[in-house]
């Protein structure tokens, strides 16, 4: 691996601000904002949207489309079209 060419890699705080949740990691982002994380030190973080606390897929709360019943429903109520 050559020197010089890579960022830095080293922990940051990823703080999801919708779920009041905030996690350590090891990650190559920077920021100008820090915060100080529960073991005393002094860490960047980064402010994200959505993280496994918030997002819907892994809360449970995502909705299944029922894409083969909405097709099926459209053809009886537009009834279907015959071919030429």
């Amino acid at each position: 691996m050559r020197k010089g060419i890579h960022p830095e890699y080293r922990p940051v705080v990823f703080r999801d601000r919708a779920a009041n949740y905030a996690f350590l990691t090891r990650s190559t982002m920077t920021s100008e904002r820090t915060v100080e994380w529960e073991d005393g030190h002094t860490y960047p973080v980064v402010d994200v949207e959505v993280s496994h606390v918030s997002h819907p897929f892994y809360t449970g709360t995502a909705r299944v489309l029922d894409t083969a019943g909405r097709v099926e429903r459209f053809e009886r109520r537009y009834g279907k079209q015959e071919e030429a």
